[in-house]
């Protein structure tokens, strides 16, 4: 499946209207859905286009449907905030029992994040299941399961988003932990023996190239380091301007180091952090960007619960090969884990640089994911959360970097799925009182935008709790997905 099979098929017209500009934001063209086959309309273009007073809006108007891009939600005056989220869960529903222009077809409804997001997304996924699971949506979050299970089974692995130019990339894999979160909710086991094959898949997808790897090597999704062990990164199997910015891209890529600059930014885009600090190596400007030499916190904690799931699930078939096989693989993961991100100077956990053998420099919550998964020790949990409480809690919920940039995954914003994996890490290990403050000011944050806007979301500015956040590549969004998800679960806790 080529991941940019249709606008490859109408590039020309495509990259016409992106530099153009005729619109706001460069997803619409990539939501585009042609009335029309493409072939006409290519022909139809060519014909057009150099005629006098020819208007490339007007054009694109008439040879494409926009159905449902940046849908906003409708508000009921004073709706008190949990009864709102009860209502956007049936707003933010979707169906796609078909593709359409860019949309990949799914066999079970979802929930979109909301605003220009209008497809179904991986990562995101999780955190609105969490909501779910309290407004005892049970069927909506076997949905997203089953969702996640058919693109495995499909494509390989789960894309970014449901669209055909993301078959590039993944999102931090989530999946091992949606069937956790649909066991804690209907204590039904055998969940995980009937995604036992998926599970597989997954992991195998982010293995792929792991037999051929020397030495100090990277490929694909796995680097083995020069001493030999085994680790994971974000990567993108593209190298080239992202449809749904591509332009930016471009433009961004014209005073850029090295000559993977797009796969670069692809690669941050897989880790969901699009984008942040934490990805340039001068720790301040886009151009620098060196997703690719990095092997991250993040991931391998995911890929270790994986792991971890997979052997569960091994046992209860009584497959002791495999059960053996996942648990040393689990065992091993969690000793690199703490080698390779685990800095004893700055008693944190940092991302690892595979080209220079040394922990990033940058500060990010992303530490928080060896305790939300239990993988730290008692002192490294300390350490970590006096780290959390000093360099990343602010009035309006705990920030993502420690640096300002103007990216949307830099201070002073907060982003839902770090108030949960900060409250849920802090309250395991006993920092209750920090747990708390977390959840109450994340919380408080989000209550207070409502109250003035009738509106929940996509990200917080937590420094400044009189505005609403800002950065990145586009407006801050309303809807929001997770938002609504880990708002209901902290109030629940």
């Amino acid at each position: 499946m080529n991941s940019q099979l249709y606008i490859n098929e109408i590039q020309v017209l495509f990259d016409d209207v992106q530099r153009a500009k005729i619109f706001e934001d460069q997803k619409m063209m990539t939501d585009a859905v042609p009335l029309f086959p493409v072939a006409e309309i290519n022909a139809e273009y060519e014909k057009e286009k150099s005629a006098e007073g020819f208007d490339l809006k007007a054009f694109v108007m008439a040879h494409f449907d926009f159905l449902g891009a940046g849908v906003s939600v409708q508000k009921e005056e004073n709706l008190p905030i949990t009864e709102h989220i009860e209502k956007l869960w049936d707003e933010l529903t979707r169906t796609a029992y078909e593709e359409k222009g860019t949309l990949l077809k799914l066999p079970k409804p979802y929930i979109v994040p909301g605003g220009r997001f209008n497809e179904f997304f991986y990562w995101d996924s999780y955190f609105i299941m969490l909501g779910l699971q309290v407004s005892g949506r049970v069927e909506m979050m076997e949905n997203i399961v089953e969702n996640c299970s058919y693109l495995i089974q499909h494509v390989g692995f789960v894309p970014n988003a449901s669209r055909t130019h993301f078959l590039s990339r993944s999102q931090p894999p989530y999946f091992s932990l949606m069937l956790d979160l649909l066991f804690e909710t209907t204590k039904d086991e055998s969940i995980y023996i009937k995604y036992y094959d998926t599970l597989e898949r997954e992991y195998a997808f982010w293995m792929n190239g792991e037999e051929e790897l020397e030495k100090g090597s990277e490929m694909k999704r796995v680097v083995r380091t020069s001493e030999g062990d085994i680790l994971n990164r974000y990567y993108d199997a593209e190298n080239e301007p992202r449809p749904e910015s591509y332009l930016i891209d471009i433009e961004d890529s014209e005073n850029a180091l090295g000559e993977e600059f797009y796969r670069n930014i692809r690669s941050a885009c897989e880790s969901g952090w699009d984008f942040s600090s934490r990805w340039f190596a001068d720790g301040e400007h886009i151009q620098t960007i060196e997703t690719l030499n990095l092997a991250e916190v993040d991931l391998n904690c995911l890929l270790w619960h994986l792991e971890k799931t997979l052997a569960t699930s091994s046992a209860l078939q009584s497959l002791s090969n495999k059960e053996n096989y996942f648990t040393e693989r689990a065992a091993g993961r969690r000793q690199m884990i703490n080698k390779y991100f685990w800095d004893e100077k700055t008693k944190s956990y940092k991302d690892y640089h595979i080209k220079k053998n040394t922990k990033t420099p940058s500060e990010h919550i992303a530490a928080l994911y060896p305790l939300f998964l239990g993988l730290a020790d008692e002192e490294q949990a300390k350490a970590v959360a006096q780290h959390t409480e000093d360099k990343f809690l602010y009035l309006g919920g705990l920030v993502t970097t420690t640096k300002k940039t103007g990216q949307q995954w830099d201070l002073p914003n907060a982003w839902a799925p770090y108030q949960w994996l900060g409250f849920k890490a802090m309250k395991d290990y006993g920092f209750n009182d920090l747990a708390e403050k977390i959840k109450n000011n994340w919380c408080s944050n989000v209550e207070r935008v409502y109250k003035n806007t009738g509106k929940l979301m996509e990200k917080y500015n937590a420094l400044d709790t009189e505005t609403i956040a800002g950065g990145g590549e586009y407006p801050n969004q309303d809807g929001f997905g997770w938002t609504n998800g880990v708002y209901l679960q902290l109030q629940q806790n």
